[in-house]
Order: C-alpha cells, then sequence, then structure tokens
C-alpha cells in the first residue's frame, strides 16, 4: 500500500527528488510523455519508504510510473521548476473522492508569466502548452505582456477585477483598516459579482473543449483569481474541500521569494500578497449560501458539464 509517492524540486537548486512512503516494493520509470515511459527500464526500484535523488532535466518535461504492489501511480512534479515564475504548477496527481486521479500535463495554473526565461519557455514548448488564459485586467496585462511558447495556438483575455486587484487598488486598500476583511470581500465578489461570474463560465467554456490543453492560467500572483478559479477546477473533478484548500495554502509558500521583501517593508500589506484559509473559505461559504452546494453552482450556473470534465482530466 502507497500512502504517499511525490516528485519535488528544491524551489532554489531546482534538484529533483522522489519521496515515497510505503511498506512495498516498488519500481520507478520515467519519460517525456506519460505515453512514452519506458517500462523496460526502471530508473528507480526500492523497498519501502525513503526520499531519493532524481535526475531530470528542467528543460523539458518528465513523467514518472511508479508500479508497487499491484498498483500503479503517473507522477510528475506539481510545482514547475521556472526561473522566471514563482507559483507555476501542474493540477495533476491529486486523488478524487472516487478513489480516480487528476491528469498530469493538462491544466496548469500560474502568476504573471512575463518574466518567463528563455529556459522556461523552453520547458513549457515540450508539454507543449496550447492555450494561456490571462485573468488580469487589461491595464496590468499592457504592462506586463505575457511571454508564451510559440506552441501557444489560442490566448484567451479573460479579465477578473472583484475589489480593484489593481495596482492602483493595491494601493488603496493599503489605506484600508482591515484588509482581511476586503480579502474576504474580494473571495465573495469572485463568485457572486454577475461579472465575475460570467468570466468563470467562459474559463470552463474554454476547458471543456478538448483541444485547449495542455492550457495555463493566470493572473498577477496566481493567488486569487488563479487560485479561486483552480479551486473550482478540482471541485468539478471531485477532490475534496480540504485537498482543495490545502493546495489553495500552498501558494503562500512559492511566493515567498516573490513578496516577502516588500511585506518585511510595509507588514500591513501581507493580506494582499499571501493567502489565508478564510480567504477561500469566505468564497466557498458564499457558494454554499447562495446555491446550497458548488456543484449546483458549477453546473447550474457555470454551465460545467460534470461528465466531460472528468473524461477529459481524470485518469
Amino acid at each position: 500500500m502507497i500512502q504517499q509517492a511525490l516528485i519535488i524540486r528544491d524551489k532554489h537548486t531546482k534538484a529533483a527528488s522522489f519521496i515515497i512512503e510505503t511498506e512495498s516494493d516498488w519500481v520507478l520509470y520515467a519519460g517525456n510523455s506519460l505515453d512514452s515511459i519506458d517500462t523496460s527500464r526502471p530508473i528507480l526500484s526500492g523497498n519501502g519508504s525513503g526520499e531519493f535523488p532524481l535526475s531530470a532535466s528542467t528543460s523539458t518535461r518528465v513523467y514518472f510510473k511508479l508500479i508497487s504492489g499491484g498498483i500503479q501511480l503517473f507522477l510528475s512534479e506539481r510545482h514547475l521548476p521556472m526561473d522566471g515564475g514563482y507559483n507555476f504548477r501542474d493540477l495533476g496527481g491529486f486523488k478524487t473522492v472516487e478513489g480516480r486521479y487528476t491528469k498530469w500535463g493538462k491544466l496548469f495554473r500560474a502568476d504573471e508569466l512575463s518574466n518567463l526565461t528563455d529556459r522556461d519557455i523552453e520547458y513549457l514548448t515540450n508539454i507543449p502548452i496550447t492555450s494561456a488564459i490571462d485573468f488580469r485586467a487589461i491595464a496590468e496585462a499592457r504592462r506586463s505582456p505575457d511571454r508564451l511558447p510559440n506552441t501557444v495556438q489560442f490566448s484567451y483575455p479573460i479579465a477578473i477585477t472583484p475589489g480593484n486587484l489593481s495596482t492602483e487598488g493595491i494601493h488603496a486598500n493599503l489605506l484600508k483598516s482591515n484588509i482581511d476583511a476586503q480579502m474576504k470581500h474580494m473571495n465573495r465578489l469572485l463568485v457572486s459579482d454577475p461579472a465575475c461570474v460570467r468570466a468563470f463560465r467562459i474559463f470552463f467554456a474554454i476547458i471543456q473543449n478538448n483541444l485547449s490543453a495542455p492550457l495555463i492560467f493566470h493572473c498577477s500572483a496566481g493567488k486569487d483569481r488563479t487560485g479561486m478559479a483552480a479551486a473550482l477546477v478540482l471541485f468539478s473533478l471531485g477532490v475534496d474541500e480540504e485537498t482543495i484548500m490545502q493546495d489553495y495554502l500552498s501558494s503562500k509558500i512559492y511566493l515567498s521569494d516573490k513578496y516577502d521583501a516588500f511585506i518585511a517593508k510595509y507588514p500591513r500589506a501581507e493580506p494582499l500578497f499571501t493567502v489565508k484559509r478564510m480567504f477561500l473559505q469566505a468564497g466557498i461559504n458564499q457558494i454554499k449560501r447562495d446555491h446550497s452546494s458548488v456543484m449546483n453552482f458549477l453546473t447550474k450556473i457555470l454551465k460545467v458539464d460534470i461528465i466531460r470534465m472528468r473524461r477529459l482530466y481524470l485518469e
């Protein structure tokens, strides 16, 4: 029985490791796509738990197949080794309440893409990324235009601006006495303001098109607009609420290098540049108040085809 298995990278050195918790024998195989994993040559094998260094390229996406006790799992790194992006993650590998797993290499969430390096672009080209969805306001996108790989065939600007998430809005929020309350209010607006709801309906229409993936969706920090979008996607695929919350909260880890210096200088601004459980929870609670359940919101308001989503994005 496998309790845990994951691929991680040191966010500074980019060194990759394989972590496993099990009492069984196991074998790990690798390939540059899920379909090209070579099961004739294991890259690692062992018995029991441990952490093991991996030789994994930072310029080419690598996928892994773990076989242990008659069970097989597909793995990859959730946090991508970007040099010019902080909060760039794969939504693959989440276990659903029915015991299935979200597919690797299909849906990616990210912060701003304007600072991606040539090596980052090469990595994304090798996936290859086909579509990009930008939740930023028009002014934000003009100030910091996306750098995208040439494999991107479809680019969708879908501005979502609850509570004024522009630079000017952030400065205005700094003058308010309770920024935590403002962030909770913003998350409520994300799922109740008609313009935001319409934007998320468009978002789901795009990702339900089987030609869209592999796809990136992003905003500026990849935590608020993107965080809510990721949560709604995972809800639609049958991932439990606590797992979704933990994915949301991991933005705090990945964004620390990006914003810690600013927060140290302006500590009152911290809620604007981090995530807290109560922020996303405020949005989830708003959905449940307004629609009885998240599933009702997804199917009746956002017009999500749950069967189609799970056919496209679940193993």
